[in-house]
């Protein structure tokens, strides 16, 4: 049997690296140990990738290895990977022993080099923690010391529980823990250290919980869906008790900052009725998440957010009515070719907002419709980038239609005939029952222009004339 303790550091410590002789030392992680909400349960996690026997203590994470040390390819080597890889905390105290009372008694003794058994002191004896006083006037303050006494006289004096810990020590009795596993959903609460009033103060608290569940998903490998933060309020109000809130994402994230900019701008617009004394973090749905390759050319490493956090932060901020994307339609009609609908909280968001990238940045996407996936259609050669809100109807004279001047023919008629089974449904629009023809003004612009064909007697009189888009 071989053990190791880990220990999270509470306070600011010189960082070393750890001495693979002696077992014992500290090392460099990624995140701070005062932005999680259980250092040590965050700490057993991540020992779980390295063998499933992990027990955890109030202070302190026991791992048994010798039942993986060939997976690891040797000891030697599986020590190497505990101290040297990243850990969710950021410096880390490490012991070693043949039991786990004396890896933990070396890991709360921190001499170097680690001592034997018998002259570690009796304060890192678990069971010998509440009779420390009593021993102490009998002359023992070492382990070897307290063995060496009857064994019946300590019994009788002290209870079997102390002999039963020195047997536990010196593995005369198997070591009997509850080993940790990994749940399968993220489920955490956090008492606040004060009553907080304001919803935009929860973030503080939000922060240390997104933290636990950055481990959470690392371990697991997979990206956060949809999430919900619920905060327990003071119940001497005669208000409501809880309040909450579901944060949604558009593909799998692990990236934290992300999901605490998203929370931020959601608790921007929240109010709480009562001051709130606890967070409660829950994970709704989550995917598996598939890793990228990295590339060797600078060139080519991503910068910035994606285009579904930047669709995300901005829905957040300016509400989900003001950031839309468009919808391709089953229809011929040009203007119910496509639908515009809330861009986030949909997962084929970014696969069916390619019209965005076609719009080339413009800002009036609500005055004038972008139909730029039906240009490449070589069934369609004459559609036009944009479309107007409302057809606009054009001036005629002497049989030609006029805007800013007479219009000169360049091709037509394109006839269309669509909407049919909107009369008999009672839906809305109409039938339409058209002609398009491109046109070009004065000013050398391209317009496309149709004229309502006869006999349909639910549009306007016969020979008008309807500007309806523009080539760009």
């Amino acid at each position: 049997m071989h053990w190791i303790a880990l220990q999270p550091l509470l306070d600011a410590l010189p960082q070393a690296r750890p001495d693979d002789a002696m077992g014992q030392g500290l090392a460099d992680a990624t995140v701070d140990v005062a932005v999680l909400t259980d250092p040590v349960r965050a700490l057993g996690w991540w020992a779980l990738q390295y063998t499933p026997k992990v027990a955890l203590l109030t202070d302190a994470v026991l791992m048994e290895v010798s039942g993986c040390t060939r997976l690891w390819g040797g000891r030697a080597s599986l020590l190497r990977h505990i101290y040297m890889a990243n850990k969710p905390v950021a410096r880390v105290l490490y012991a070693q022993g043949t039991t786990s009372l004396i890896a933990y008694a070396r890991l709360l003794a921190l001499c170097q080099p680690p001592l034997a058994p018998d002259d570690l002191p009796l304060h890192t004896l678990l069971g010998a923690q509440p009779h420390l006083a009593t021993l102490a006037r009998l002359g023992c303050t070492r382990w070897g010391q307290l063995r060496a006494l009857p064994r019946g006289g300590l019994v009788r004096r002290f209870g079997a529980a102390l002999i039963d810990a020195l047997d536990q020590a010196y593995g005369q009795r198997p070591d009997i823990y509850p080993w940790l596993a990994l749940p399968e959903v993220f489920d955490v609460r956090l008492e606040l250290p004060s009553a907080v009033e304001s919803a935009s103060a929860l973030l503080f608290g939000a922060r240390r919980l997104l933290a636990q569940l950055q481990v959470w998903l690392r371990l697991r490998q997979r990206g956060v869906l949809a999430l919900a933060l619920t905060w327990q309020m003071d119940a001497r109000r005669h208000t409501a008790q809880t309040g909450s809130l579901i944060l949604r994402t558009a593909e799998p994230a692990q990236d934290i900052a992300h999901l605490q900019r998203l929370l931020a701008e959601r608790l921007h617009w929240t109010t709480l009725s009562a001051p709130a004394l606890w967070l409660h973090l829950r994970s709704l749905e989550t995917l598996p998440l598939v890793s990228q390759s990295a590339s060797l050319l600078l060139d080519e490493q991503p910068h910035g957010d994606s285009l579904a956090q930047l669709l995300e932060r901005l829905s957040a901020r300016l509400g989900a009515d003001k950031v839309l994307r468009c919808q391709l339609q089953a229809d011929h009609r040009p203007e119910q070719m496509q639908a515009w609908l809330a861009a986030v909280n949909t997962s084929d968001s970014i696969a069916a907002c390619t019209c965005f990238k076609r719009a080339g940045g413009q800002k009036s996407i609500k005055n004038a419709v972008a139909v730029g996936n039906t240009i490449d259609s070589p069934a369609s050669p004459l559609l036009p980038t944009w479309l107007l809100a409302v057809p606009l109807k054009l001036g005629v004279r002497q049989g030609q239609p006029q805007y800013q001047g007479p219009l000169t023919l360049l091709a037509g008629p394109q006839r269309l005939e669509a909407g049919w089974w909107a009369d008999h449904a009672g839906a809305s629009p109409a039938a339409a029952l058209r002609d398009y023809f491109v046109v070009r003004t004065r000013s050398a612009v391209l317009l496309w222009i149709f004229r309502e064909r006869l006999g349909n007697a639910a549009q306007q009189a016969a020979g008008a004339w309807y500007l309806h888009g523009v080539f760009a």
